[in-house]
């Protein structure tokens, strides 16, 4: 991490819990601008095809609170073995 970016996270974490989900929605805002319409379209296609795959039953959907505790499970278990 950069100095400048060092510094502007020590300000942004005096903001407030909206004021610092505000920031984050505008800075995810300057990354989208960025991506390549390639990867948009792939990005596109990926959501359709696992929205069909849910709608036919193809895979079932888990509640999200599951889902992030297998993620946060697996981030862990990979930061042990690093």
């Amino acid at each position: 991490m950069t100095q400048a970016v060092a510094n502007i996270l020590a300000e942004v974490e005096q903001l407030s819990a909206p004021e610092r989900a505000d920031l984050a929605d505008r800075l995810v805002a300057t990354l989208t601008h960025s991506i390549p319409p390639e990867i948009e379209r792939a990005q596109i296609e990926e959501v359709r095809r696992r929205i069909a795959q849910v709608e036919v039953g193809e895979v079932t959907l888990i509640p999200g609170e599951q889902a992030l505790e297998q993620v946060r499970r697996l981030v862990a278990s990979a930061r042990k073995a690093s």
